[in-house]
């Protein structure tokens, strides 16, 4: 039988709407997932990065901690209005919704206490006795108790429709109240985070204030950090150039850039390559203290500062593990005693700076997740932070493009 132009019409209509209703709920599920994301990392900025304040921490890494914390704080105050935003929209098709299905179930009643009316009429005058008595034949009888029945089972369905649609109706109204809880709960939230935020932007200024009044200790520690960010740079480049003439040494490559590979060597630098973007982190716990890249002084905009790789903070005890199976290329030490350890995956090398134990040694071939080190604690400031780095041959790449949510 084929399908009318208002059936049609109608259930397109309803297809529609039952397309824009998963649809609002897949993206609030996934506001929500991101938002529990942001306060966890929020939370583990504070456990991590701002646990030891009463400690002379450096001024510097306090400013960077301040700034990544309400730079997330921002971001979660924007989901969650995203998320409230979607809710009230909701709420508003919900309060639609309701307001419909309470017409259909008043003209559902009315028409239902109609029929009740007429076959209540019909049973007191004996009508349908004499409807049928009445017939001209046989035929005519069949069909007028065709009819009747029809009119019976119309009558049934109308009242199952009412059933149906005061479930339906209760349904919405629960969802309605609840939806306006979690509205209220978002806001309340989001009142809660911009206090907070407030706060941090407060501690900001003041602690911008104290730097100001110190200017030339602030500089110092600019030249200092810039100067150890130099150093590791010459001790990476150092190393990788000398790994890379030794290993083609052995396969009679003149190359003094990048690695001269052999098919398992192939095999291994295209796993990793594809797995780029999803990377475990090379640590179990942590947060990102310093990104990768060029970036603008805190306080002297004009001042920049480059980091070759990622900083990340930790619990104190920590291991630094492998992201990806390799081999590990060299071990090494600094004037100050912090070690650390480089992974060569094929042409890929991952480097876990800032160690204070090693538990590999050089040759050792290892698997993702495997320990490879303890993070070094500072015992002027509690902090226990990771220096990652990644490079393909002698080339710096972004770890947070390689590593999962970096």
């Amino acid at each position: 039988m084929p399908i009318s132009k208002p059936y049609y019409f109608f259930l397109l209509v309803a297809l529609f709407a039952i397309k824009m209703s998963f649809s609002q709920t897949s993206e609030q599920k996934a506001l929500e997932a991101k938002r529990t994301r942001l306060q966890n990392e929020i939370k583990e900025m504070n456990r991590l990065l701002f646990a030891e304040k009463k400690q002379k921490g450096s001024v510097l890494e306090q400013m960077d901690a301040i700034d990544r914390k309400v730079n997330i704080s921002q971001e979660l105050i924007r989901v969650t209005n995203q998320q409230s935003n979607l809710l009230n929209r909701q709420i508003n098709a919900n309060i639609r919704s309701i307001g419909k299905l309470r017409e259909d179930l008043e003209f559902l009643k009315k028409d239902y206490a109609q029929l009740i009316q007429k076959s209540y009429q019909n049973k007191l005058n004996g009508n349908r006795l004499m409807f049928l008595l009445s017939s001209d034949n046989f035929f005519q009888a069949f069909k007028r108790m065709q009819y009747m029945k029809q009119y019976a089972n119309h009558r049934k369905k109308q009242g199952l429709e009412i059933m149906t649609k005061t479930e339906e109706l209760t349904v919405r109204n629960k969802d309605l109240v609840q939806q306006r809880k979690v509205k209220d709960r978002l806001i309340a939230e989001n009142t809660k985070v911009k206090k907070n935020l407030y706060a941090e932007i407060a501690s900001q200024k003041a602690l911008l204030k104290s730097i100001r009044q110190n200017e030339s200790k602030y500089a110092a520690a600019i030249d200092d950090k810039k100067k150890e960010a130099r150093r590791i740079d010459r001790e990476i480049e150092k190393l990788i150039r000398s790994a890379i003439a030794s290993s083609n040494k052995k396969s009679g490559s003149s190359s003094k850039t990048s690695f001269a590979l052999t098919p398992e060597a192939k095999l291994i630098a295209s796993n990793f390559s594809s797995n780029k973007g999803k990377l475990i982190w090379p640590v179990e716990k942590g947060v990102k203290s310093q990104g990768f890249g060029v970036y603008a002084d805190k306080v002297y905009p004009g001042i920049k500062h480059q980091n070759n790789g990622v900083i990340i903070a930790t619990d104190k005890g920590a291991e630094a593990r492998a992201i990806f199976e390799g081999e590990v290329m060299t071990i090494f030490t600094n004037k100050n005693g912090v070690k650390g350890v480089y992974l060569r995956h094929g042409n890929y090398i991952s480097m876990y700076y800032n160690l204070s134990k090693i538990y590999v040694k050089k040759g050792d071939k290892v698997a993702a997740k495997e320990a490879l080190g303890e993070v070094y604690t500072n015992r002027f400031d509690s902090s226990t932070k990771l220096k990652f780095y990644l490079y393909q041959d002698t080339k710096k790449l972004n770890p947070e493009d390689w590593v999962y949510r970096l």
